[in-house]
């Protein structure tokens, strides 16, 4: 029998985004429907940012054993047990699910639906045994790995991000085809756990990155042992194998690659084929190049102004931190009734590799695209004290300002960049120029000192010029 439900707001999807709809509006006072047929904490808890990242942090933890000598410390090979490396993953895991749990949220006021949701009618969504009639709605379903249409492909057992982390026994040659951020950390760390690892990328790795700056991370998979091959277009794969052994031919316009495992890591695609978006009034744009998404404004609200789309299935930037930023936009729209606007220019992003690769703002050929007269700003961390203390001296802050000190972009490589990056963030999000981050006062030593150095890179061709030794030439007449 149904039941009929009302309610203030009815999330979809019980991700980043939709989870941060659902705790910040129930916590101000408003009735909420959330709905999830799948896992709660969505694809960053169970199969993304949460997995991957306890997984390198394992093949950090071996590579550390194998630097040790340089820095004066004898140590044996690692031994890795790849059994116990898995379960190390999924304990990350279930320690941060009591969070996103149906528990937790229940617990918060909120009315937890576990089914997937369908429009049955733009304001009425149907979920299991109910029909769920609310006053604004909130999609937040997310995305999935997309999986290309290569011949043989269909006939041939593959990984995802959302099944590698599954796998019991250590692939003897994954062959991973995608080179962007989850191919490239999926394969440093594989690698670095003792497997034979290939990377097939049909353009260039990380090609949306600093060309600069991107190169420094590809050196250093590739001396870890990674096998990149870029501007190579995979034309057919063929399974050779068994279920007790495995076996893959990836055929290349570079020729055959033979291996034991396959991950296919060629982007996403939004969640929406559930949803039966036409009954609810919701547009979805299909572009020549890439996948299907939710078409939004800026308010992140749908052709249903009475619908709001976050996160992966609104096309916009695909982390966690941007959905739970688009969270916030649709709490002042909906329960603040105000006109906020959501505005990605100053997104971050990081790639977790090691050296990490992060960035913000403009790159340099974005920036000399847009403006006649740029500076560049580089400060490599072999001239940081602490990165020379520490025998990790990979990597550069690099930064593109104007010619009047304001900031367009900043790229970070090495150790940290992540963290580094967040008062570069600040800054531009702020507006604040270069001056401000070149009198912050950095503890040392520290890396972050990279960061003010870079920044004082754009005052020294003044301060040290011979107009200003003239100036201070004049100037000790006075003190005489």
């Amino acid at each position: 029998m149904v039941q009929f439900l009302r309610t203030d707001i009815c999330v979809i999807g019980a991700g980043s985004g939709g989870l941060s709809v659902a705790a910040g509006a129930v916590q101000m006072g408003a009735d909420v429907v959330l709905v999830e047929g799948g896992k709660m904490g969505g694809d960053c808890l169970n199969y993304g940012c949460v997995p991957s990242k306890a997984l390198l942090a394992a093949g950090n933890a071996a590579q550390m054993h194998r630097g040790a000598r340089g820095l004066g410390i004898s140590a044996r090979a690692p031994q890795v047990n790849f059994e116990q490396v898995m379960d190390h993953v999924h304990d990350v895991i279930a320690g941060i699910a009591p969070m996103d749990s149906v528990e937790r949220f229940s617990k918060l006021g909120v009315k937890v639906i576990e089914n997937y949701g369908r429009f049955i009618a733009p304001n009425i969504l149907a979920a299991g045994k109910y029909h769920i009639a609310a006053k604004r709605f909130v999609i937040a379903t997310g995305s999935r790995a997309f999986v290309p249409d290569i011949p043989g492909l269909e006939d041939t057992p593959y990984l995802t991000n959302d099944t590698i982390f599954d796998l019991r026994h250590q692939p003897e040659h994954l062959i991973i085809i995608g080179g962007g951020p989850i191919g490239m950390e999926m394969a440093q760390a594989q690698c670095r756990l003792g497997t034979t690892v290939t990377l097939i990328e049909g353009a260039q790795a990380l090609g949306r990155e600093d060309l600069e700056i991107s190169s420094i991370v590809l050196d250093s998979l590739r001396a870890d042992g990674v096998t990149i091959m870029e501007d190579t277009g995979v034309e057919k794969i063929v399974a050779s194998g068994t279920s007790n052994k495995p076996a893959v031919e990836i055929h290349t316009s570079a020729g055959k690659i033979s291996g034991t495992h396959l991950l296919v890591a060629t982007g996403r695609t939004a969640n929406i084929e559930r949803l039966n978006l036409s009954a609810a009034g919701v547009d979805v744009l299909r572009p020549p190049v890439g996948q299907p998404y939710i078409s939004t404004d800026k308010r992140l609200r749908t052709t249903n102004r009475k619908i709001f789309a976050i996160g992966d299935v609104a096309g916009g930037p695909q982390f966690t931190h941007s959905a739970g930023y688009q969270a916030g936009i649709v709490i002042r729209n909906v329960l603040f009734h105000l006109p906020a606007r959501a505005n990605f220019t100053n997104m971050p992003r990081v790639t977790y590799t090691s050296p990490e690769l992060a960035h913000v703002g403009l790159s340099e050929t974005e920036a000399r695209r847009r403006y006649r007269s740029v500076k560049v700003l580089r400060w490599p961390f072999e001239e940081n004290d602490r990165a020379r203390a520490e025998r990790d001296t990979s990597g550069m802050v690099k930064a593109v300002v104007k010619g009047n000190g304001k900031i367009l972009g900043v790229s970070i490589v090495g150790r940290q960049a992540g963290d580094l990056l967040a008062p570069w963030t600040l800054a531009l999000s702020q507006g604040l120029g270069i001056g401000a981050l070149a009198s912050v006062i950095a503890p040392y030593p520290t890396r972050g000192e990279a960061s003010k150095r870079a920044a004082g890179d754009y005052f020294s061709p003044t301060l040290f010029s011979d107009r200003t030794r003239r100036i201070i030439r004049f100037l000790s007449w006075f003190r005489r």
